[in-house]
């Protein structure tokens, strides 16, 4: 699948797109946005990178991020939706991660949680451990399995209309 495949499939589904990014910074969005005629399908994005950012556009609630920290499929699932209730879009993805360098020995570098919401169907999420082979490997392989999830995004959107 290429980035121009997804776009496609979501012009041809009547799907539009927002993102909500943290440690990748926009970097999913300018992966979308690199393609003409993207401003068919994609709606907007959110760079969130601090917390305050998260509560302030995206309504992470403080409690969420105070419980489980910004590093978590908790935040990942609120950024999400989020990103639906502000915007005008019906499929989301969110990223929030350890990039590097650091991390702790409980939040290692190379965690990253994502969440994908849309539409039709139950908000999921998961966390990716990629290890530590530097930040920008890291955001990179961040950045591509964003556009993996909005690639099932579509399949399920698809399988809930029949197509």
């Amino acid at each position: 699948m290429t980035v121009a495949d997804l776009l496609d499939r979501a012009k041809t589904l009547g799907v539009t797109i927002a993102t909500a990014e943290s440690c990748t910074g926009g970097m999913v969005m300018a992966a979308l946005t690199d393609i003409p005629g993207s401003s068919a399908v994609i709606d907007r994005g959110f760079i969130t990178y601090t917390n305050a950012a998260k509560r302030d556009m995206l309504g992470v609630r403080k409690a969420t991020l105070d419980a489980h920290g910004a590093v978590s499929e908790e935040v990942a699932r609120e950024m999400a939706e989020g990103a639906l209730d502000f915007s005008q879009a019906t499929l989301s993805v969110a990223i929030t991660g350890i990039a590097g360098p650091g991390g702790s020995e409980f939040k290692p570098e190379g965690r990253v949680c994502f969440a994908l919401a849309g539409e039709g169907f139950d908000t999921e999420t998961q966390t990716v451990e990629f290890g530590a082979p530097g930040r920008d490997a890291v955001r990179r392989a961040a950045r591509e399995h964003a556009l993996v999830l909005l690639d099932r995004g579509l399949s399920l959107i698809a399988s809930k209309s029949g197509n």
